[in-house]
């Protein structure tokens, strides 16, 4: 496996490499520190930077901009930023030697203050970056101002905000100059030195906006003593707070060319640093606590240390820097003509920056450092020239430096690429395995990648006999592998699973050396062991998808760990194994549980239903209901193996509860679940379960369901089998055997086959029969006295509701039956036949009544006449009724001159052929078919010469003809009459039915779009436009 690993793993095929080899071989950047490459470098700004004004004096710089002032009283400016160039003169006079003691540009490159000197006399101008003519700030004549602290958080281009200027009195002012008055606008007296007067010769000021409010932090410096001052508001409140307590300083005695005081802020990271006369005192700024002194001083320095010039690798002894300049991790220190680089964190020196001055052998020695915080550049400057010190990434060796220092977070925290951190974590590693702290470097050695080999590492540990530390490393190492490494991860996890059986196979055997187990002993053990147990677990269910399946089975086998081997197989979705077990071990609450879980079989559910069963009915049959997705159908040979066992009196019988459920409750259809809750029901004692279940029409209101699902006949085989004849008579009644089930009730019930001959209703000599069945068992059975059984034989006739007579059943009696034993019952028949007879003759009377009424009424029939007004109108054409049949043009089939004419009840009037064409028009197709077919044969009568009984002009027949007697062509004319004047078409049902037709009918569609008026042909025709 470690072979396998370093294949995978090495760059080469000797398996040893140097640092640079790895780093080579993976393409990382592990830059180590030589003298090739430089992080800060001096260039040649500008080599006549005073424009023959002079020597220069002092400089300042800010947003590339370059303020330089001259001994002859000159300012001159360089705006790198595509700003212009411009000199001026602040010189008052010429007779007098005037010196620019000091210059000072804001951050922004915008505004400037400078000190002009002459003759011991002090004056301060300034001047703006759009201005080209200075002006004297006369407040501040005589003051020397030696430093300036800008308030880089509130300051614009158009006003200075409030700055802090230092003197050379000790004395600390307040000034605001907006640019458009061209003056200053305030100067307060903020601070004076008391105690020990010396002039201030550097200042810093940092703001924070806190609650609402702003805070400020203001450290100053003299020659000797760095001040702090602290507070909330304005800068007059700061610092006449102090009016009453004392300042806190830092007092560093000692001789040294400049004292200088630097800030470097970078987003919340805030450092400071003073150049002293006993070295270089830095630390960190805390902006963010009010108070961190206990005597109530406001004190914000932090992690403050000093660099000794001792430190710094002088060539000569007593050398003191007499410049210096602030980055991010390095101080810049100006010695002579030399400029050397030392790490803050290391305080050891990295780099000298030498300046080529060859061109200039007048010039003298570098004059000073100046800082542009905002460009991120320095500067340098002598008598004549300037030159630039750039930085190239300085940051880029500090996780070095804090390693070599042992500060690890830090070197993880500066680390560049993959590869330093590897070397950050060998060396955390290293470190840790050397102390025996093997658990921490497990951890780290997880970490690497290239330093250090998988093989190289496993093997340190195998050979400390640390298993623990091993595992611990393999799964960290786990933790750091991707995704395309699968092979190597699934090497890593197999391994890492045989160390955790061997830890648990070690804890057992540590445990059973301690005895009982009572001692505190054993139960560390035995909590180790079940941490270890349930760590391993957790293992397994992070691994299951890289694990090798067979070689993990394997290897938990080997182990005899039976109960993980199960929880792997749950984890590999293995159900079938893991039911398998749970069944043997006779745990059929966990088999169910499995089995239930959604993504499941339910193929393991009718695989394993049998065994579940006979283990655990109650549980196995509560699972089953709970289960949506099951086929009953599939369970029956479960069903039918328990079913098959022996049951207690008092058991509930399982099966019969999950038929009962699927039947009930799941409306199952399925004949065989039906058939088989049927045959369980047989086998049961009591009936009457059965017998509900054979009522109960399961398929009532279904759709194209029937009613019952069992097979009946099957059903019928089974009771007879089991003697449940109560149920023989219910299925023989529903298969309609009515005289079968009557016979068999008879052998149980007499009640019962009373019932059944009752159920017959809709044949009545069947009902006879079956009562008359019932009677003859009656009379049969009965063994007492002859006058007790024609006593009992007469009851019965009267449940019979009159059904049977006494004659129906006297053949039932002996021969020998004296007949006054029937006195009673014959003479109830006789006048019950003799009623009969008086009814029959009173409805015969009725009916010879009711024929002559009706012969009455059709002779009434033939006197009846309508009369027609001689303008009445056809109801369909709308011509008069009385006009001759010439002006209608009327079919022939009529001898009469005027043209024949239907009058109705209602005094509608139609012609007749208008009624024939209106009717066969509104009639269903058949109905008028018919009519015209009665027309065309009456037409055709007519037309061969057929004698007509009577030349008819309305409809009014001659009912009292004998329809006999009637010729041909009067029969063909009374179907006609009775097709289309059976009632008037206005009033009658043919009207009713044409309320549900449409207005407009499909084919009068044509006719309907002929009204359409459409725009175009509107406008052609009536000339619209």
């Amino acid at each position: 496996m470690l072979d396998d690993w370093a294949s995978l793993h090495s760059p080469s095929e000797s398996g040893s490499h140097t640092i640079n080899e790895y780093a080579e071989a993976y393409g990382i950047s592990g830059r180590q520190k030589n003298t090739e490459s430089h992080i800060f470098s001096v260039d040649t700004l500008e080599r006549h930077a005073s424009k023959s004004h002079g020597v220069i004096t002092c400089m300042s710089a800010g947003n590339n901009a370059i303020l330089v002032g001259t001994n002859k009283g000159w300012l001159v400016r360089y705006d790198f930023g595509g700003g212009d160039n411009y000199e001026l003169d602040l010189s008052v006079s010429r007779t007098v030697d005037q010196t620019v003691h000091r210059v000072f540009v804001d951050p922004g490159g915008k505004h400037c203050f400078a000190v002009v000197l002459s003759n011991g006399v002090a004056e301060t101008y300034y001047t703006h970056a759009k201005w080209r003519k200075p002006r004297i700030l006369s407040k501040l004549k005589g003051l020397v101002i030696n430093a300036v602290a800008w308030n880089r958080q509130q300051i614009s281009e158009a006003s200075t905000r409030d700055v802090i200027l230092g003197t050379m009195g000790g004395q600390l002012y307040e000034v605001v100059v907006e640019e458009k008055d061209k003056k200053e606008k305030h100067l307060k007296l903020l601070y004076e030195l008391i105690e020990l007067k010396e002039p201030f010769v550097s200042l810093q000021m940092e703001t924070i906006a806190t609650g609402g409010t702003t805070r400020y932090y203001v450290m100053a410096s003299t020659p000797t003593r760095l001040y702090t001052f602290t507070g909330t508001g304005s800068l007059d409140a700061v610092f006449a707070a102090y009016a009453n307590r004392s300042v806190h300083f830092t007092e560093l005695p000692g001789e040294t060319p400049s004292s200088e005081l630097h800030f470097f802020v970078k987003q919340r990271q805030a450092d400071f640093a003073w150049l002293a006369g006993a070295g270089i005192y830095y630390g960190n700024l805390n902006l963010g606590a009010p108070q961190s002194s206990s005597n109530g001083d406001d004190n914000f320095v932090e992690k403050k240390a000093l660099v000794e010039y001792s430190k710094l690798e002088n060539d000569r002894e007593g050398i003191k820097p007499h410049s210096f300049a602030l980055s991010e991790f390095h101080f810049l220190l100006l010695f002579e003509n030399n400029v050397k680089v030392v790490n803050r964190v290391s305080q050891k020196v990295i780099e000298e920056l030498q300046f080529d001055r060859e061109f200039d052998s007048s010039s003298r020695e570098i004059l000073g450092l100046c800082s542009d915080v905002t460009a991120g550049v320095f500067y340098a400057y002598d008598e004549n020239s300037i030159f630039e010190i750039s930085v190239h990434d300085e940051g880029q060796d500090m996780w070095q430096v804090y390693l070599d220092m042992k500060e690890y977070a830090a070197a993880l925290e500066h680390c560049r690429n993959t590869f330093q951190r590897d070397q950050v974590y060998s060396v955390q590693a290293e470190a840790a395995f050397s102390t025996k702290d093997f658990m921490r470097a497990a951890f780290f050695y997880a970490k690497t990648n290239y330093i250090v080999s998988f093989e190289e590492v496993a093997l340190k540990f195998v050979a400390a006999g640390e298993q623990d530390a091993l595992r611990i490393f393999l799964l960290r190492k786990l933790d750091n592998l991707g995704r395309e490494d699968r092979s190597q991860i699934t090497m890593i996890s197999t391994w890492a699973t045989e160390l955790y059986l061997d830890k648990i196979n070690r804890l057992l055997l540590d445990d059973d050396k301690q005895g009982s187990g009572t001692s505190p002993s054993s139960d560390e053990i035995n909590t180790k062991y079940q941490d270890t147990l349930r760590e391993f677990r957790d293992f397994l269910s992070d691994c299951k998808d890289v694990l090798d399946e067979a070689t993990t089975v394997k290897l938990i086998g080997s182990y005899g760990r039976v109960d993980e081997l199960v929880f792997f197989a749950s984890l590999k979705e293995q159900h079938e194994t893991v039911i398998h077990h749970y069944i043997q071990q006779g745990e059929t609450r966990k088999a169910l549980e499995v089995l239930q879980k959604p993504n499941v079989s339910p193929e393991l559910q009718y695989k394993f239903a049998p065994d579940l069963i006979m283990l655990d009915p109650y549980e196995t049959v509560e699972s089953w209901m709970v289960t949506s997705n099951l086929n009953p159908r599939r369970l029956i040979p479960a069903l039918m193996r328990y079913s098959s066992e022996p049951h207690t009196k008092d058991e509930a019988h399982e099966a019969i509860k999950y038929l009962e459920f699927c039947v009930q409750r799941l409306q199952n259809e399925d004949p065989a679940v039906h058939n088989l809750l049927l045959s369980l029901y047989t086998k049961q004692k009591d009936e009457s379960a059965l017998l509900r279940f054979l009522q109960c029409k399961y398929g009532k209101g279904r759709s194209g369901r029937p009613d019952i699902f069992y097979d009946p006949k099957y059903a019928l085989r089974l009771c007879l089998k089991e003697g449940r004849m109560r149920a023989c008579v219910y299925i023989y009644s529903m298969l309609g055997m009515h005289e079968a089930a009557v016979a068999l009730a008879l052998q149980v019930d007499p009640e019962l086959a009373m019932a059944e001959a009752d159920k017959v209703e809709d044949d009545e000599d069947l009902r006879k029969k079956l009562w008359l069945m019932v009677a003859k068992h009656v009379i049969e059975q009965e063994r007492g006295t002859k006058r007790e059984n024609i006593r009992k034989a007469i009851a019965f006739l009267k449940e019979t509701d009159g059904l049977l007579k006494i004659e129906d059943i006297l053949p039932f009696f002996p021969d020998f039956a004296l007949i006054d034993d029937f006195k009673e019952a014959i003479c109830s028949s006789l006048e019950d036949y003799n009623k009969q007879i008086e009814k029959l003759k009173q409805e015969m009377n009725d009916a010879t009544h009711g024929a002559d009424s009706i012969r009455q009424d059709i002779g009434a029939l033939a006197q009846r006449y309508a009369v027609v007004d001689r303008d009445e109108e056809c109801g369909v054409c709308g011509r008069k009724i009385l006009t001759s049949r010439s002006g209608l043009g009327l079919a022939r089939g009529f001898t009469s001159p005027m043209a024949p004419f239907y009058v109705f009840p209602c005094e509608h009037a139609f012609h007749a052929q208008c009624l024939i064409g209106h009717v066969t028009k509104h009639t269903d197709p058949t109905e008028a078919e018919r009519i015209l077919d009665l027309q065309r044969r009456l037409s055709l009568a007519v037309n061969t010469g057929t004698t007509l009984n009577l030349e008819r002009t309305s409809s009014i027949a001659d009912e009292e003809t004998p329809v006999s007697t009637r010729s041909p062509t009067d029969q063909i004319r009374a179907q006609l009459d009775d097709a289309v004047a059976g009632e008037c078409p206005f009033c009658g049902e043919l009207m009713i039915k044409e309320i549900s037709l449409p207005f407009i009918m499909a084919e009068e569609t044509e006719h309907v779009m002929s009204w359409d008026i459409k725009g175009g042909t509107f406008s052609r025709e009536y000339g619209l436009t």
